[in-house]
């Protein structure tokens, strides 16, 4: 017999299409029944989870008409996610990415306050650097919550950026950026191919689902490259 699902892997699978933007505000999503099926869960199991994506104001739930996708009419400011493969890509020039290092650790003071750990949980840690037209464009240290990402523990990101993949796995609730220019330090200088004395844009981002932190990532580029984007946006 399959697993049977929880309420939160209902929720997850949800949040994940609309974020990923498989279902677009009003779009009438699959009834409690399919999500029960689907899930090999119960009927009021798949109904907890739509009902807290209401309270939350994700979905809009109508009493015969179904559950759609939430039509938002506030102008909020939105900074995306992006895929720093999309960016490289957009500009013309060609992507390359390369593993530099995986482990599983204890992390660090600071990797451990943004990931909300004790001091005896480890977490996953990986260095990896992309490349446009095979210069370094971003060295990026990352730190994955395996308590709240536990299928990171069998992926070896040889193949996919953490990012890219955290993307596809995880929704996110809430995010958190930190945006530093900085001097490089001899190591970081030599991951980009730099001088110690270069300026960086460091881009340091924290996720949530929920309650759970799922990643912290430091990205630091060399400043003539990188550029921060942010866009106005009415929804609905």
């Amino acid at each position: 017999m399959s697993k049977r699902g929880s309420f939160r892997d209902v929720k997850t699978f949800v949040l994940n299409e609309i974020r990923q933007g498989r279902w677009r505000p009003g779009d009438l999503i699959p009834k409690e029944q399919e999500l029960a099926t689907r899930f090999n869960c119960a009927r009021m199991t798949a109904h907890r989870a739509l009902r807290e994506l209401a309270e939350e104001g994700v979905v809009e739930r109508r009493r015969r008409s179904g559950t759609r996708v939430a039509l938002q009419s506030q102008r909020t400011t939105l900074i995306d996610i992006p895929r720093v493969e999309d960016d490289i890509t957009a500009s013309g020039a060609a992507y390359r990415y390369e593993r530099l290092s995986r482990r599983v650790v204890a992390p660090e003071q600071l990797a451990r306050a943004q990931l909300q750990l004790d001091d005896s949980t480890q977490a996953l840690r990986l260095e990896c650097l992309h490349f446009a037209n095979d210069v370094p464009f971003q060295f990026e240290e990352r730190w994955v919550n395996l308590d709240a990402v536990p299928e990171a523990h069998e992926e070896s990101f040889k193949d996919v950026s953490p990012n890219a993949w955290l993307l596809e796995q995880r929704p996110w609730s809430n995010v958190e950026h930190t945006i530093s220019a900085v001097t490089a330090s001899a190591r970081v200088a030599q991951r980009l191919d730099l001088k110690p004395t270069d300026a960086l844009l460091v881009l340091e981002r924290r996720t949530w689902f929920e309650d759970d932190v799922i990643t912290f990532a430091r990205m630091s580029h060399p400043g003539r490259f990188y550029r921060i984007r942010t866009s106005d946006r009415l929804q609905g």
